[in-house]
């Protein structure tokens, strides 16, 4: 409901009726839900991001890692001190480029793979042979996407079973 001035309730009146952005009622309930475990999904997402993060710092198969609260990223510091977590999207490059990324991702078995990011499931993307892959080689490197670049979107799981499904497929899967 909108309450004020008629002639304030009839520019966001006619702006509500043109573009849709009111939602139902049933809408409206699901987000008023969800809003009340926000801070606990989010601090669920960031703690599995950095156990991710950490535990593919060092990995033989791992070239870098970017997430913020890690204390090799370039800008850890500012990080800290802006934050009070780093988030739940974890990058890091796998070596052996885009075949690499393909299998890795071919091999996963409990994370999902697709396009959105912040799900109460764990996900996984391969930028260059998905949602970048109509770009050139070197637009994508102009963007910082590279051959092996991977991306994780942490769940809500274990993080201990989100590691080690990403361990496994590292190696090229169970059956490997």
């Amino acid at each position: 409901a909108v309450v004020g001035r008629k002639d304030l309730i009839k520019e966001i009146y006619l702006f509500c009726r043109s573009t849709g952005p009111a939602l139902s009622p049933f809408n409206a309930w699901v987000l008023s839900k969800s809003l009340e475990t926000l801070e606990v999904r989010m601090e669920r997402h960031a703690a599995n991001a950095l156990f991710i993060a950490q535990a593919l710092e060092g990995h033989p198969k791992v070239a870098w890692v970017r997430y913020p609260f890690l204390p090799s990223h370039p800008q850890h510091a500012v990080a800290k001190k802006q934050m009070s977590d780093g988030g739940g999207i974890v990058c890091f490059e796998i070596t052996g480029g885009v075949d690499a990324g393909r299998t890795f991702l071919n091999s996963l078995e409990m994370l999902s793979l697709t396009a959105n990011l912040g799900d109460t499931r764990s996900i996984a993307s391969h930028p260059a042979s998905t949602t970048h892959a109509k770009l050139t080689e070197e637009e994508r490197q102009t963007v910082g996407i590279t051959q092996g670049l991977i991306r994780i979107s942490a769940g809500l799981e274990k993080k201990e079973d989100i590691v080690a499904d990403i361990l496994q497929a590292l190696e090229g899967g169970r059956s490997c």
